[in-house]
């Protein structure tokens, strides 16, 4: 493979795992965040969905690998919430005692990890359905987003 195909598959990954990431750590005011209702969840993902299709001037398509690609994102993130209510509160209670708890600690990362481990060949396989669809131009344009702007900077 190719340096650049390899260096830009692992920047997409990177960037899906990114956005996964302040998707499921995004707080406002009980809107987004773990503690999100679906509805709140949909609105959401649809948001995103439209301002990626306008910014990259998406066909039908890849607008539906793009949703697919979301919708996988969502699972994943499912997957890592599991059946959390309060992760703050796991977290509290691991120095609840006079020791922490480290095997609850290694329990958590091990159960985090398991479901991102389980949940990432179908959000790899998303992305890489979704990058492949997009046109020599607009892949350039999600090359110029990931190296000028960044994931972090608004523009």
């Amino acid at each position: 493979m190719r340096p650049w195909i390899k260096r830009t598959l692992f920047g997409l990954f990177g960037a899906t795992i990114i956005l996964g990431g302040i998707t499921a750590c995004g707080h406002r005011h009980d809107q987004h965040g773990w503690n999100a209702s679906p509805e709140d969840q949909a609105k959401f993902r649809d948001k995103m969905v439209a301002r990626v299709s306008d910014k990259l001037e998406l066909n039908a398509d890849q607008k539906a690998k793009l949703g697919v690609l979301a919708d996988k994102l969502q699972a994943q993130r499912t997957a890592l919430k599991g059946q959390t209510t309060n992760p703050r509160a796991e977290v509290e209670a691991l120095v609840a005692g006079d020791k922490f708890d480290r095997a609850r600690a290694q329990a958590l990362v091990t159960e985090k990890t398991g479901a991102i481990t389980s949940k990432s060949p179908e959000v790899i396989a998303a992305a890489g359905d979704f990058f492949d669809s997009l046109t020599p131009a607009q892949q350039a344009k999600v090359r110029d987003f990931m190296q000028h702007r960044g994931m972090w900077k608004r523009g």
